[in-house]
């Protein structure tokens, strides 16, 4: 299994400083000429290789994390996505509801990743609590996952425990998707919660 995080901004950094604490490879990549990021990428570890955007969406998994009106851009990268799972990250702060036409944001960059699986997750911690260390007083810290397909949400969520977090299933898109969007200027209930999980 291969991984690849599109995006390098704040939490794009958060996600691959996760990767690299658990020593999985992870391509990291944006529109820009990878050795413009080279050094950012160095600074969190070996494991993290930046890379081009055509090499990175080779990857079987793939977070997204880029602004959430630069989705269909990566989007139209490939004519189809079949067979790759994608890690919906953004936040779709400042969009209009409207635009949205009353569906979760996720559902909205899952019809634009045609054929591909699409996972919300990620997105509802600040990039400065998702880049610490997921082991927190014996617990784990909780990541979200929402999905309209249990296959992915099932790979995903044991990727998340690889990386050392707590997955929890809120359902589909539709619903368990609303609870961890923002959209216009309000957040859904479980965004910024840090919540930690104990067994």
């Amino acid at each position: 299994m291969t991984y690849a995080i599109i995006g390098f901004g704040k939490l794009g950094q958060a996600l691959a400083k996760a990767f690299a604490r658990s020593g999985i490879d992870v391509l990291v990549a944006t529109t820009r000429d990878p050795e413009r990021f080279a050094a950012d990428a160095a600074a969190i570890g070996p494991t993290v290789i930046p890379t081009t955007l055509a090499q990175a969406i080779k990857a079987d998994i793939i977070f997204l994390a880029v602004r959430y009106e630069s989705h269909p851009d990566v989007a139209k990268t490939l004519s189809t996505w079949q067979g790759k799972t994608i890690v919906d990250v953004t936040n779709a702060y400042g969009v209009l509801a409207e635009e949205l036409k009353g569906q979760a944001s996720a559902a909205v960059v899952a019809q634009a990743f045609m054929g591909g699986k699409v996972v919300k997750g990620f997105n509802h911690l600040g990039a400065s609590v998702l880049g610490q260390d997921p082991a927190v007083h014996g617990g784990k810290r909780a990541v979200f996952l929402a999905s309209d397909d249990d296959s992915a949400a099932t790979e995903i969520a044991a990727l998340a425990e690889k990386l050392g977090f707590a997955p929890i299933s809120l359902g589909a898109l539709a619903k368990g998707g609303l609870l961890v969007q923002a959209r216009e200027k309000g957040w859904g209930q479980l965004i910024l919660k840090d919540l930690v999980k104990f067994d």
